[in-house]
């Protein structure tokens, strides 16, 4: 056996690929509820969920706030609009845009599935004490803003 001297060379001890299976594994989780009810596809959920913030966004801040693939965002911004769960309006601060909020059966089903979502959260999190809930968000938050280049929070 081989005696290690510098960091693991295993996929398991890499974090990034740990962050992206405990992401992918807890919204999986929550994808089969509105999934399943609603014939939600992921990103439109993300899309729908930031949007159930209430305030009025562009394509361009939502690829920002949910770090997905413009044309993806495109995408299910469009779907979401056919469905009828999405409205848009021009954008009077750049009229080259335009401002997208949930219409209200978009709200009612935001209303319907975050409930959902926060159950399996607590669920997934019923282990961890609140000073570790904390530690995470906090730690995650750190991590995300690395990545993006965003200042620490």
């Amino acid at each position: 056996m081989t005696e290690r001297t510098g960091p693991s060379e295993h996929l398991e001890d890499f974090l990034p690929y740990q962050l992206s299976v405990a992401s992918n594994a807890v919204s999986a989780r929550i994808a089969e509820q509105y999934r399943s009810e609603f014939g939600l596809k992921m990103t439109e959920w993300r899309i729908m969920a930031v949007l159930g913030d209430g305030e009025p966004l562009t394509q361009r801040r939502l690829v920002g706030l949910t770090l997905l693939d413009k044309v993806a965002v495109n995408r299910a911004c469009k779907v979401l609009e056919d469905r009828g769960l999405l409205s848009r309006a021009p954008n009077r601060e750049d009229g080259r845009s335009h401002l997208l909020t949930l219409s209200e059966t978009g709200k009612a089903i935001h209303a319907r599935v975050m409930p959902l979502a926060r159950a399996i959260e607590s669920e997934l999190f019923a282990e961890f004490s609140s000073e570790e809930r904390a530690q995470l968000h906090a730690l995650l938050k750190r991590i995300r803003a690395r990545a993006t280049g965003e200042p620490d929070a």
